[in-house]
């Protein structure tokens, strides 16, 4: 049985995504049809709004310009993200920060941690290059002369996820002729194999196609009913399981910070995402160690507001073993979801989709030999991620409430992680210590974290000329800082100017 009928089941982020990778890798088909159901009944969850660079290169495949999504988004560039208290202010001072920037830590392609640590840390490992500093300055990432994607520094978006779903969308019916239905899947009828052979709406249709995309959300409508594989709750790992959500309007609509800001508190942390045309704002939570009438409190006082009506959103932790089962996969919210303390969400996203893309089968034969590689490769992506956003936690020396102290002393650390931090101990990382490609955090944001968190690696000795050309490499840095402070535009400035030439 050949695959020609694709349905998407669910529009958002996830759903169109999907239906630009699949389109774009199955253009030259004429034979298939995709075809995107969308739910006018079901919203999608919408707070998905900051990125890594990964989603340039999918843009960029999509054929979507970056002025399309600047001025179409309420976008503003990203160029990392800045994490406030958390580490114990008593120690490290009130409102301690560090940066975990886009730039790579290598100046001229040299690591030079160790001399770092030989300096005795004298200077915040992030200073190592210059972007957490352009970023304390306000800049922008980009010149006005730099083209399409190019910049100055690594970047990537802030946008309001609604329309940016839209963008998505307008992309894949004008480009890779996608179909869009609107309707609401009631439940779906499997064959005699396993399959689903139909979906049932709730109009009365019933609609058959080959192969199913499952981007329902948290419901996870399509795949729930092709597999029973048990769920990955990672709970123990990581605590949080709740998120209040409510977008806030500026005071100054010209001060845009090119990063992402995330405050931690007493049970989690916040996030500040600043976009043209307002911020949006988050506060997760472990509900175990904050009621829900204190968590309204602590997210008004940390907004400087005197109250909060935020959205609710109610946490499972983890991901499904089987994302691809029979002729179904799961992706976006159905597949897992983890805290957007990294911008995972659209990352493993679109990385999902773009791997179902390269891998996807013609024929429900082809289907076994591409299920399991999928499914490991998936699998090794959500593992890492996990990692990578509890390493943040286990790293703080806070002990100033319940929730701190059960991550340093009962919570539970893969063994992956445990073997990597015991090897960080005695040498700082290194790309090797990086097997897979599917990991999709590496040793250059390992550095940034663990260092930033004032994690302790024993220095190995150096050699005077390495040490030589270590400080030397950092005192370039001052000088291409001080020509990028004289070259960049501040950030809201550069957005403003290009507002005005796009309406020229």
């Amino acid at each position: 049985m050949n695959i020609t009928k694709i349905a998407i089941v669910g529009g958002g982020t996830a759903g169109w995504l999907a239906a630009n990778h699949l389109g774009l890798a199955l253009s030259s088909n004429s034979n298939v049809e995709i075809t995107v159901i969308e739910s006018l009944d079901i919203p999608s969850i919408g707070v998905g709004e900051g990125t890594v660079p990964y989603i340039v290169k999918s843009l960029k495949k999509f054929g979507i310009s970056e002025a399309e999504l600047l001025g179409s988004c309420d976008a503003t560039f990203k160029q990392g993200i800045r994490f406030v208290s958390w580490l114990d202010e008593k120690v490290h001072g009130a409102h301690n920060f560090y940066y975990h920037p886009f730039e790579a830590p290598y100046p001229e392609g040299l690591d030079i941690t160790n001399i770092w640590l030989n300096l005795g840390k004298k200077i915040p490992f992030d200073y190592v290059g210059i972007q957490s500093r352009v970023c304390e300055s306000g800049l922008a990432p980009k010149l006005k002369t730099d083209g399409n994607y190019q910049g100055v520094l690594p970047y990537a978006y802030h946008f309001d996820a609604a329309k940016f779903a839209k963008l998505l969308k307008r992309n894949a019916l004008d480009r890779f002729n996608v179909r869009v239905l609107n309707g609401t899947v009631d439940e779906s009828k499997l064959d005699q194999t396993g399959h689903i052979e139909s979906l049932c709406m709730t109009n009365g249709d019933i609609l058959h196609f080959d192969f199913y995309v499952d981007c329902t959300g948290f419901s996870a409508k399509l795949i729930s009913s092709v597999s029973n594989d048990s769920f990955q709750d990672k709970s123990e790992q990581l605590l949080v399981d709740t998120a209040l959500v409510q977008q806030i309007e500026r005071d100054d609509p010209s001060s845009l910070n090119p990063y992402t800001t995330a405050t931690a508190h007493k049970a989690g942390w916040m996030w500040e995402i600043p976009l043209t045309s307002r911020t949006g704002t988050g506060f997760v939570y472990a509900s175990k160690y904050m009621s829900h009438k204190e968590a309204l409190e602590t997210y008004a006082r940390m907004l400087n507001v005197d109250s909060v009506n935020p959205r609710k959103i109610e946490m499972r932790v983890g991901y499904r073993n089987q994302s691809w089962s029979k002729n179904c996969v799961a992706l976006g919210l159905a597949q897992g979801f983890v805290e957007p303390l990294e911008a995972t969400s659209i990352l493993l996203t679109d990385f999902s989709a773009e791997f179902l893309s390269k891998n996807f089968p013609l024929s429900r034969a082809e289907i076994s030999v591409f299920s399991d590689h999928y499914n490991d490769a998936v699998n090794c992506a959500w593992e890492s991620t996990i990692d990578f956003i509890q390493l943040h936690y286990i790293l703080s020396d806070r002990v100033d409430s319940d929730f701190w102290v059960e991550y340093r002393s009962d919570v539970k650390l893969s063994d992956s992680l445990e073997r990597k931090l015991a090897k960080f101990r005695l040498r700082s990382p290194q790309q090797m210590d990086f097997w897979s490609r599917f990991e999709l955090f590496n040793e250059k944001n390992f550095l940034y974290v663990l260092y930033g968190m004032k994690f302790n690696t024993h220095p190995q000795t150096t050699s005077q000329a390495e040490f030589d050309i270590g400080l030397k490499l950092l005192d370039k840095n001052n000088e291409q800082l001080r020509r990028a402070k004289g070259a960049l535009l501040d950030h809201g400035e550069w957005l403003k100017q290009f507002k005005q030439y796009m309406s020229s």
